[in-house]
């Protein structure tokens, strides 16, 4: 004897029928693509943003461990010894900044760390964004931005970088399902 059911008459599977691909219509090919890349943006954009920010500033943090590399030192100098009220300068300056990005960098880079990172970098953008305030002369001239004017304020793009990775990586209160 057969142990698998007899089919009742007249009674089918419950559920969308499937579609042959042949029938599925151009416009909708393109809205399963566009959301399955969607679905990939979602998953990886911020992780990729998150490394690739660490990256520009290990690297922006690492040349200012070597004296006469980085463009910026006459600048991370002057801007440490305002706001220390001249306490910090010189080369002790250039380490600090070093370390601070350096760290920074890596913290976002692990991933593990990426909230101390950002609490880093928001340090960090208080004295990279300072000489817009403090020395305005070496960074605008009548005609615009200097090419170290131009250096500082790309940072606007890197603070909306760290910004969106915030986004992701703070913890905050459960939301609420209304």
């Amino acid at each position: 004897m057969s142990t698998i059911p007899a089919r009742t008459p007249g009674l089918q599977p419950v559920g969308p029928r499937p579609v042959p691909v042949a029938h599925i219509s151009l416009p909708d090919r393109l809205g399963s693509l566009e959301a399955m890349l969607k679905a990939l943006l979602e998953r990886w954009s911020i992780p990729a943003l998150r490394v690739a920010l660490g990256a520009v500033f290990v690297a922006f943090g690492v040349v200012k461990f070597f004296p006469g590399v980085s463009p910026l030192e006459s600048l991370v100098e002057a801007t440490w010894g305002v706001l220390t009220f001249g306490i910090v300068g010189g080369q002790l300056a250039l380490v600090l900044t070093a370390i601070i990005e350096t760290v920074a960098g890596l913290a976002l880079i692990s991933g593990v760390f990426a909230r101390f990172g950002l609490v880093m970098l928001a340090i960090a953008f208080v004295g990279i964004l300072s000489p817009i305030v403090f020395f305005p002369g070496e960074l605008f001239t009548a005609a615009g931005p200097t090419l170290l004017g131009q250096y500082v304020l790309k940072n606007v793009v890197l603070i909306a970088a760290a910004l969106v990775v915030a986004s992701r990586a703070l913890r905050g209160p459960a939301r609420s399902s209304r």
